[in-house]
């Protein structure tokens, strides 16, 4: 009895003297004797605010070593099946929607697996997770919609590529049929005309056009199977959201290189080492993505004048704890950035923010002790129009969490209000 007596006295002075000697956490938002002013010329990197109009999409590709820094993006997009009033021209029913569900799962599938480039022959250019992905987006306003219609409309059901009556880059169909046409991707599902398929000189080929906030995907429906077209769905989509054929000189991106773009496969007599996979090349692959390419992606996305990022969810709005982001080493975000969870800056990390960082309703950056965070000429928000918590410090002992400015910094949409500095 003695000895459990023992032990329990001494666990509770033990506990005791713990909590009598632990150096408590403190913590506060942010106030003005927190925050230390840097020079304009601090490291000189980028501290001119009108140098931030040019664009480095390779800033924008995803990082490998922190790819929970670029959440994964959804696309949304619906499908119009366009018919004849007999029914008789193109998919109906079950069907046509195990056909948009195919293509679409297909290019996710094609997307999730980047490729290594064919071109240039021998090329070490990266292979980068996409991190953005199709979704069909049913409309919330219509009970039961699942995101795919069917029209009949013996005037604009067809689509004719080329010749005097070619309709593929005409808007009437978009117009008269078009579902949210301000925040989903309309894909518009056409069959060959009847009178064209009867001509002996009539090519029948599969092809899409991109129309700004719609694409029409043609080809023979019924004969063919949705992920047959998941590449032209892909190429279509990589259009609207800001990229050009990739073989051309101009395209904006460095690692895609220019070539005669005539070489449909390897296989055809000369062709081996010349035909490319870039989606942005006409190929039978169209399963390669670049860096660069993917980053001019993420940047149209995070432009918030873009039209691109009207059609991506938001899931930026609310925040997730699954999605809380610690910085534990040296990071530079140079770009336009929205988070879905916290921010904290862990003791010994350092982030340097510049441009637009949107933080998610109720959350807060946390700079613990020992962390730093710097704010150079950066605009900090909710772009939901809501409000987040703000920027907390935390103290431990002689330690304290670090805040540093560059130039003029804008933290707006706060609960706990940022000081005016300037």
């Amino acid at each position: 009895m003695k000895t459990i007596f023992q032990i329990t006295w001494f666990c509770v002075v033990s506990f005791l003297i713990f909590m009598c000697c632990s150096t408590p956490l403190r913590s506060h938002f942010i106030q003005a004797q927190d925050i230390e002013q840097l020079p304009n010329s601090y490291e000189d990197i980028n501290t001119d605010p009108n140098n931030r109009k040019r664009i480095d999409p390779l800033a924008y590709a995803p990082d490998t070593s922190h790819l929970d820094h670029t959440p994964m993006k959804y696309i949304r997009m619906n499908f119009h099946f366009m018919n004849s009033t007999d029914s008789k021209n193109n998919l109906t029913g079950d069907a046509a929607r195990k056909f948009a569900k195919d293509m679409i799962n297909t290019a996710n599938r094609n997307m999730a697996k980047n490729r290594k480039m064919l071109l240039p022959t021998g090329n070490n250019t990266p292979v980068l997770p996409l991190q953005f992905k199709f979704v069909i987006s049913p409309n919330p306003n219509i009970p039961g919609n699942d995101g795919i219609y069917f029209h009949q409309d013996d005037d604009l059901y067809y689509y004719i590529h080329r010749g005097r009556n070619r309709n593929r880059h005409k808007r009437k169909v978009i117009n008269k049929y078009g579902v949210q046409l301000d925040t989903v991707l309309n894909v518009f599902i056409m069959p060959h005309h009847p009178d064209s398929l009867a001509s002996s000189t009539y090519k029948a080929y599969d092809v899409g056009i991109a129309l700004r906030n719609a694409l029409k995907i043609n080809g023979n429906i019924k004969t063919k199977k949705g992920s047959f077209f998941a590449t032209i769905l892909s190429h279509e989509v990589g259009h609207i959201l800001g990229l050009s054929h990739a073989w051309l000189r101009h395209d904006g991106c460095d690692d895609t290189p220019t070539h005669k773009n005539d070489c449909l496969n390897r296989s055809a007599p000369g062709c081996e080492g010349r035909t490319s996979n870039n989606v942005m090349d006409y190929n039978i692959y169209q399963k390669a993505w670049t860096p660069c390419q993917i980053g001019k992606i993420h940047a149209k996305i995070a432009r918030e004048t873009s039209i691109q990022r009207k059609f991506i969810e938001p899931l930026w709005c609310e925040s997730k704890e699954s999605k809380h982001i610690r910085i534990t080493d040296t990071i530079f975000w140079d770009i336009e950035k929205d988070l879905e969870g916290p921010l904290t800056i862990e003791s010994g990390g350092s982030l340097r923010v510049s441009q637009r960082l949107s933080m998610p309703i109720g959350s807060k950056i946390t700079i613990q002790a020992g962390g730093t965070l710097i704010l150079d000429n950066v605009k900090i928000h909710n772009s939901c129009g809501h409000t987040w918590q703000g920027i907390e410090i935390q103290e431990l002992g002689s330690k304290k969490g670090k805040l540093q400015e560059i130039g003029d910094c804008q933290v707006e949409d706060t609960v706990h209000p940022y000081p005016n500095t300037q």
